[in-house]
């Protein structure tokens, strides 16, 4: 597969962000692009983080990469086909059929990271990306440059009661091979970017364009993706570098907008993180992050400086 480089230019997260954008080959909704956003620490360094972001989401989170930057890595992250910076107007946002179609961007953002001096990435995911990246890091035991994984609250199992698992999942999952553009509720919680919002209840500032405040219906092609991907995952893969999994202390599902909203996982299931993580055959370390909301490092000011502090030590230990 060949791509192709533009230059990087200025990034919407203001002064130190570039982005960089790579044309792949068109896909079955025709043109496809994906973002690279970079900010560079203040003296040179062969470190690198690249990051990828979760489901309706994108990349924003500026406080991370300024802490990444204090402790000398690059900070690198995508926004992956059809999300925030790289959805094109013909395309559906967040439309994907198979993980590995991630496999492109992820090739070609490390491809660059190495030609601009970087000898260690830490390949960090979200969610969704952190689904993403472990599967990656699986795939890929020889990559010369991934020396460690992060994932934060990884998607490693659908946060569903275990008669939907067991019978409707993979009837939906089998139906969205064949009608992959059908929509199907998708019971994400409506209170969590109310919890994130600068303008709603919380103290980040992101687009609601890019990053949703709803999104109701999800199109079945994501269950059958995810699901496909997840199998692996439960099977219990293996890994040739140092993991570090964080999620919060526990999942709650608030029908009003209240104090767990800001203080808990109201997205993913953490003991279905934990059973997961626990199945990964490397050197993995599984961290209870308390009052820690889905996206950890979005929670409270005191809850994510644990975060980092926990980081930070681990990455010291296992990466150096």
């Amino acid at each position: 597969m060949t791509t192709t480089r533009s230059a990087y230019t200025p990034d919407v997260l203001g002064t130190g962000y570039e982005q960089l954008t790579l044309s792949f080959p068109d896909d079955y909704d025709g043109k496809v692009t994906a973002t690279l956003i970079r900010k560079k620490a203040t003296t040179p360094t062969a470190k690198a983080v690249l990051y990828i972001h979760g489901f309706v989401d994108y990349f924003f989170q500026t406080e991370m990469v300024e802490k990444f930057n204090q402790q000398g890595y690059d900070f690198y992250a995508l926004d992956l086909r059809k999300y925030g910076r790289s959805h094109l107007s013909h395309q559906k946002y967040y439309y994907v059929k198979d993980l590995n179609e991630y496999n492109a961007e992820i090739d070609e953002a490390l491809n660059i990271i190495g030609e601009e001096g970087h000898t260690a990435v830490l390949l960090a995911g979200h969610s969704t990306g952190g689904l993403t990246t472990t599967l990656y890091a699986a795939h890929h035991p020889d990559h010369p440059l991934i020396k460690g994984l992060w994932c934060n609250s990884p998607f490693y199992d659908f946060n569903m009661p275990g008669w939907k698992k067991k019978l409707a999942l993979p009837r939906l999952a089998a139906l969205g091979k064949h009608l992959p553009n059908l929509k199907f509720p998708s019971e994400l919680n409506k209170f969590y970017v109310q919890s994130l919002h600068k303008d709603l209840y919380g103290e980040w500032d992101f687009s609601l364009e890019w990053k949703k405040q709803t999104y109701p219906k999800v199109y079945l092609s994501f269950v059958t993706t995810i699901f496909e991907a997840q199998k692996e995952i439960h099977a219990g893969v293996t890994l040739s570098v140092p993991v570090l999994v964080m999620h919060s202390h526990k999942t709650t599902y608030p029908k009003k907008f209240n104090r767990d909203a800001q203080s808990t996982d109201v997205i993913l299931e953490v003991q279905d993180i934990i059973k997961y993580s626990n199945k990964i055959q490397s050197d993995v370390n599984v961290m209870t992050i308390k009052d820690g909301l889905h996206d950890l490092v979005l929670s409270e000011a005191p809850v994510r400086a644990q975060v980092y502090e926990q980081l930070f030590q681990w990455l010291k230990i296992k990466i150096a």
